[in-house]
C-alpha cells in the first residue's frame, strides 16, 4: 500500500509553486521546493560561506502513523555549490503538524541564494518501528565487541 502524504498550504505560501514531486519512476525522494515570503521571493534566501539558515517549503504535511518522512540533502546542490543540510537526515514524525522548514548550510567558498521555487531537498517516506528499550546486566558478545569509530578497519 502506497502511504499519502496529506499537504496543505501555509499562511501567505504561493500555491503556484509545486508540491515535492518523484522527478523519475527510479527516485526514493520527492523534491522538495523553497517557497519564500512574498518579501523575499524576488531576492531568495543568501547563505554566505559557512552560514545556514531555514528555507521555508511553505508546506504542513500530514503522515500516516507507523511513517516518516526523511529530509535529505540534494547531491547536485551539494557537488555544484557546497551546499547541503545541517541535521541530515532529518526526520519528520507523523505527529508533527508545523510548517516544513529546511535547514540549509552553505559549505562552499561562494555566497549562495536560494531561489523561490527552487529544489533544496529530497523527502523520502520510510516505515517506522519503534522499540522497546529495556535495563540489562550485560550485553551478548559479538566479534566486534566494543570497537568504536574506525575499529573494523580501512577500505
Amino acid at each position: 500500500m502506497t502511504p499519502e502524504i496529506l499537504c496543505i498550504l501555509d499562511d501567505g505560501a504561493d500555491p503556484a509553486i509545486a508540491l515535492p514531486a518523484y522527478e523519475t519512476s527510479g527516485a526514493a525522494g520527492a523534491d522538495v521546493r523553497a517557497n519564500l515570503p512574498e518579501a523575499q521571493r524576488s531576492a531568495g534566501v543568501t547563505l554566505a560561506p559557512g552560514a545556514r539558515a531555514i528555507v521555508p517549503s511553505g508546506l504542513r504535511v500530514e503522515i500516516p502513523q507507523g511513517y516518516e518522512i526523511q529530509v535529505r540533502p540534494r547531491s547536485g546542490l551539494a557537488a555544484k555549490h557546497g551546499v547541503t543540510l545541517v541535521n541530515t537526515p532529518g526526520t519528520i514524525d507523523s505527529d508533527y503538524r508545523g510548517p516544513l522548514g529546511i535547514l540549509m548550510i552553505n559549505l562552499g567558498a561562494e555566497p549562495f541564494t536560494v531561489q523561490h521555487g527552487e529544489r533544496i531537498a529530497q523527502l523520502v517516506v520510510a516505515p517506522v518501528v519503534q522499540a522497546a528499550f529495556s535495563p540489562a546486566g550485560a550485553l551478548s558478545e559479538t566479534a566486534r565487541g566494543v570497537g568504536g569509530f574506525g575499529s573494523t578497519g580501512t577500505g
